[in-house]
């Protein structure tokens, strides 16, 4: 059996598998490709008229032929390879000679658009979407130098993935730059389509707590951290930036920023550092005040607290406990409801709810005011991935303010910043100001 009668019995439950016959002249080609990713009129268009202009001016067409594309062997194997990547196989039916030719794709993604998880201010609209290229596109359109290396890597066996690694060469750290191109250089043959794949090629730790990537839907913001000496990753299939790696910097500044004025710009940042704080200390400092030092209060503050308590039958943790996975519950909510009716049946929801329990005694009026406060606050970090982590820490301290009061919340953030000191991503210390410098070791 010949290699296109394999090729035609690998494929002959495709719907979209083509196999077609074109005579030049006294020369007969076949070619075969997906018409789910070959646009087949105008990419058979691109090849005929080579070819027949060969014919015409008494050229040697197997000479044309062979530099449409890159020459393979006509082997089944590499012939399906080339077919499931996309490629035109075209082959010399007299001479056997085989090309893959780089054909005029099928539209199979969605054009450039705005961004879902992003909100730009003053700034660029456009976010990058599931095809490589376009992204590369508007990478380059916001930062379009000699000194930006894209390199290219495949990955996976069966189901293969392409991976753009993209960076300046001199900002970025060679230490940090090394130990990247090490890790994804030396797991090709893994499979890589979500974030869990990713991070076991990278080696990041599953039990950590902070993220040590971000991901971006804006172009501007994958350039700001290029050119502050990250490393931004494309994974085919993915809609956004994976920018390597994540320091602490990362929650309070944005590229909008920049369209403000300095003054403006540390003053949005100082109120995102206070949001951070309010998000982790505020509940914790609740409980506390309430439930062990309630003495540290003025007497009309104290009194006033009890008075709002005085029916709740709980004590002041799983009071709080109550309400904050009430609130967990409408924020992943928010998330999986569709865009028409999500806002409308949560926000219609929460006032509801929070006015019940309220009026049912089953938490206080403060108590209310102070986790929305915290879950507005949480809200003002950047990135999404970073609000997680947030959400997580304030557990601990809120537990540890219930057994050792004021005490306990201090020894909470001692706690969290010592973790926070020890994270390293790809030999980067977490706690960075603005440039991403490796260290010399991971």
């Amino acid at each position: 059996m010949s290699a296109i009668e394999e090729v035609n019995s690998h494929f002959s439950t495709f719907p979209d598998f083509v196999c077609q016959k074109l005579q030049i002249a006294s020369e007969s080609f076949t070619f075969v490709g997906l018409k789910s990713l070959i646009n087949f009129p105008q990419t058979m268009y691109m090849v005929r008229d080579p070819l027949l202009t060969a014919t015409i001016n008494n050229l040697m067409v197997i000479d044309v032929f062979a530099g449409l594309g890159q020459p393979i062997s006509v082997q089944s194997e590499t012939i399906i390879a080339e077919i499931m990547d996309g490629m035109l196989v075209a082959i010399h039916d007299a001479s056997g000679m085989g090309v893959s030719i780089y054909p005029v794709p099928q539209p199979n993604s969605r054009t450039i658009s705005l961004p879902t998880m992003e909100n730009s201010i003053g700034g660029a609209t456009s976010s990058f979407n599931e095809n490589l290229e376009s992204n590369i596109t508007l990478l380059r359109s916001h930062l379009n130098c000699p000194e930006l290396q894209v390199k290219a890597y495949n990955f996976g066996g069966n189901v293969k993935s392409r991976v753009i690694l993209c960076y300046m060469e001199e900002t970025i750290d060679p230490i940090l730059l090394d130990n990247l191109t090490q890790k994804l250089e030396s797991n090709q043959d893994l499979e890589i389509a979500t974030m869990k794949e990713l991070s076991l090629i990278l080696d990041f730790s599953r039990y950590s707590f902070v993220t040590h990537y971000m991901t971006y839907e804006l172009p501007q913001n994958a350039v700001r951290a290029i050119k502050n000496g990250k490393a931004v990753l494309f994974i085919e299939r993915m809609p956004f930036a994976i920018v390597l790696p994540s320091i602490f910097s990362d929650l309070f500044m944005s590229e909008d920023d920049m369209n403000h004025p300095p003054i403006y710009a540390w003053l949005l940042r100082s109120l995102r550092f206070i949001g951070t704080l309010t998000t982790l200390i505020l509940p914790g400092l609740y409980v506390a005040l309430v439930s062990v030092n309630p003495d540290v209060l003025r007497f009309e503050l104290a009194h006033s607290i009890a008075r709002s308590r005085l029916d709740v039958p709980y004590p002041a943790i799983i009071e709080a406990l109550l309400l904050l996975c009430i609130l967990e519950l409408i924020m992943e909510a928010i998330i999986r409801l569709p865009n028409s009716i999500g806002p409308t049946i949560t926000m219609v929801g929460g006032i509801v709810l929070g006015q019940a329990v309220v009026e049912a005694k089953l938490v206080s009026n403060l108590l209310i005011i102070i986790l929305a406060a915290t879950t507005i606050a949480n809200a003002a970090v950047v990135g999404f991935q970073n609000t997680y982590a947030l959400r997580l820490f304030k557990y601990l301290l809120l537990f540890l303010s219930a057994f050792l009061g004021v005490l306990g919340l201090l020894s909470g953030l001692l706690i969290l910043c010592a973790y926070v000191a020890g994270i390293r991503t790809l030999g980067v210390p977490y706690l960075q100001l603005i440039r991403a410098k490796g260290d010399s070791y991971e």
